[in-house]
This record gives structure tokens, C-alpha cells and sequence, in this order.
């Protein structure tokens, strides 16, 4: 009669692996899906980045099941909950948020990977550059930098994103801009802030208006006559309006529009007065126009440098912005990590 061998029961590789398995070696139970550090953290980033699972899972090309996995894993593992689960949303536990601050970078750096490797590896750049600014900053500030960074670069492919403040802030926290040029007011606290151009508020008038033959004008000078203004969800209507609300001044808007150049055709029509910010004041204009400086009463308008905390920056985006002000980067605490509370 044959005896039967005993057979030794064998762990498929990946599953589970509790302590009492090595009988004699002291080691931690551990649960781990796949077993990958990177994949956990990847889904971990893209949940809290896009909001939601199933938006998580469509990103990283799986299935939401396995998203949840690698969530759960991560959170055995690290021994503590990093989120908090509704029926709409994910969000941040204290610790989740810790650990977004940390592994955000990580994980941005580790998908950049081959894009820094090839242009540090390259004597040119050759990418990808997405700037968003607004529809001023296009016009008048970025020609020259634009020029020399085609001049210095010309295999990457620039993009100029026209939109507002808001619309910008959003491209930054959905990736879809690599950095935004242009002012701010209210700074979140997951956006970083550069300033670097400063210009001051400028009231324009037709060169036979009443205000054009004085030299110092007040505040209250301005009462009497309609203002031409940007539209009001803008930086400049709103700078306005609080100067005037805080002096207790009355003004009217007889004529809101956007863009400086139709403005100052207004205004030269004799249309209106206006005051805007002196990043769009040519000598040109000074021909046709009667300009006063209005910095006694509006602060100056500020364009920087605009980014995400904890953004990666990529070769191509680090050259233009070396290129604005050289050094830049290492004066300013833009990696310091933020998180958007949108």
C-alpha cells in the first residue's frame, strides 16, 4: 500500500501573509493589495485630485473595485484612516491630509519621470509649456518673454491659456497648465505667488476733458463723471469699487467692457474716463490721451508668477520662469505643500 505524501500547502504570490505563516520569525501581519506602494498612492492622489472613485478609477484605467482596494490596503498598512467616505465625495482625514502633502510630489515626480529624464538628457527642450494669463497680460506683458523663450527654446511647444483669474486657478488645480501669469488679490492656500511686475493705477481722459487741465486730482474729483470699466467679476472693477466704498466716495459706471484697448478707444472718444493699471499704458496712448497718476489713492497692480503648492515643475516650465527673473524658485517656498479646499 502506497503512503501518501503530505502536501505542503503553498500562498499564491500576492495574497495575504499573516505572521503565524513563518513560525519563529517575528514579523508584523501586513495586507497589501498587489502589494505595490506606487499604485496605492497613485490611487490615493487621484481620488482626492479628481473628488471621487469612479473619476479616479476612469484616470488610472481601472476598475472602481480596485481603486477601493488599494485604498483600503494603504490604510491597513499605514495602520490609520486617511478617508472619510460620503455618498458624493472623498474627503481628508487629518492624517490623509499629511500624507496627501507627502506623497502628491511622489507620485507627479514618478509620472514625470521619463519627460525630466529625456530633457535633462537632451541639450534643448522639447516638450510641452501651458501658461494661462489673462487677455492684459497676453497683450502687454508676455510678448518679449514669449520671444526670448522661442528664441532660447524654439522645439517646445507653447501654449497661452487666455482666460480670468478664476479660470486659471482652476487649469492649475486640474493640471491643465503648467503655471498662470498675472495678479491676484485673495491668494489660496494651496497657490503660490511670485510678484514680480508692479505697475501703477492710471486715470485716462480725453486730452480736452475738464480733469486734463489739473495736475492733482482728488478722489471726489471723479464723481461728476461716468466711469468706463473692465466687467465686474475682474481685478480691476473690484479694486475700484473698494476704493471708492472705503472713502465714502460716490461714482458712477456709465460703460462696462472688457479689454483695455477697447477702453482707451472709449475713452478717446470722449465717452467716458476710466482708470486702469499702467501695464497698458504705450507711448502711443500718451498722444491721444491725458493720463494721471493715480497711486495716492488705488495700490499698484502686482503680476507674478502663479502655481500650485507642491506642483512639479517640469525642465520647460522652470526655463520660463528663469526667464521672468532668474533665481526665482529659490528664493520662494514653492514646494511647501497645499491643498486646494474646492
Amino acid at each position: 500500500m502506497t503512503k501518501k505524501l503530505p502536501v505542503r500547502s503553498r500562498k499564491r504570490k500576492g495574497s495575504a501573509v499573516e505572521a503565524d505563516s513563518f513560525p519563529g520569525i517575528d514579523t508584523p501581519a501586513r495586507f497589501y493589495y498587489k502589494g505595490n506602494r506606487l499604485k496605492q498612492l497613485r490611487a490615493f492622489v487621484y481620488t482626492i485630485r479628481l473628488g471621487t472613485l469612479s473619476r479616479a478609477a476612469e484616470a488610472l484605467f481601472l476598475s472602481q473595485p480596485s481603486v477601493s482596494l488599494q485604498l483600503k490596503a494603504l490604510e491597513r498598512e499605514l495602520g490609520m484612516p486617511l478617508l472619510e467616505r460620503t455618498r458624493r465625495r472623498v474627503t481628508l482625514t487629518d492624517a490623509g491630509e499629511a500624507l496627501y502633502a507627502m506623497a502628491r510630489p511622489l507620485v507627479e515626480g514618478f509620472e514625470n519621470l521619463d519627460r525630466e529624464f529625456q530633457a535633462k538628457t537632451r541639450t534643448t527642450h522639447s516638450g510641452k509649456l501651458t501658461v494661462a494669463a489673462g487677455s492684459s497680460t497676453i497683450q502687454y506683458l508676455l510678448p518679449e518673454l514669449v520671444k526670448a523663450y522661442r528664441e532660447r527654446y524654439p522645439s517646445v511647444h507653447l501654449q497661452l491659456a487666455n482666460v480670468t483669474g478664476k479660470d486659471g486657478l482652476a487649469l492649475l488645480r486640474a493640471d491643465e497648465a503648467d503655471i498662470a501669469i498675472g495678479s491676484m488679490l485673495d491668494v489660496p492656500n494651496d497657490i503660490a505667488w511670485a510678484p514680480v511686475y508692479h505697475y501703477d493705477p492710471m486715470l485716462i481722459m480725453p486730452p480736452d476733458h475738464p480733469l486734463a487741465a489739473k495736475q492733482d486730482i482728488r478722489l471726489e474729483d471723479l464723481s461728476p463723471y461716468g466711469l468706463i470699466l473692465p466687467p465686474q467679476r475682474l481685478t480691476t472693477f473690484r479694486l475700484v469699487d473698494m476704493v471708492f466704498q472705503q472713502r465714502h466716495v460716490p461714482y458712477t459706471v456709465a460703460i462696462e467692457v472688457g479689454g483695455w484697448d477697447v477702453i482707451k478707444q472709449y475713452v478717446a472718444m470722449g465717452l467716458g474716463i476710466s482708470i486702469v493699471t499702467g501695464i497698458c499704458i504705450t507711448e502711443a496712448d500718451r498722444e491721444t490721451l491725458a493720463v494721471r497718476n493715480l497711486r495716492q489713492y488705488f495700490p499698484q497692480s502686482s503680476y507674478g508668477v502663479v502655481m500650485r503648492k507642491g506642483k512639479f515643475l517640469s525642465p520647460e516650465a522652470r526655463a520660463f520662469i528663469d526667464l521672468i527673473r532668474p533665481g526665482l524658485l529659490t528664493h520662494r517656498d514653492y514646494d511647501e505643500s497645499g491643498h486646494s479646499g474646492r
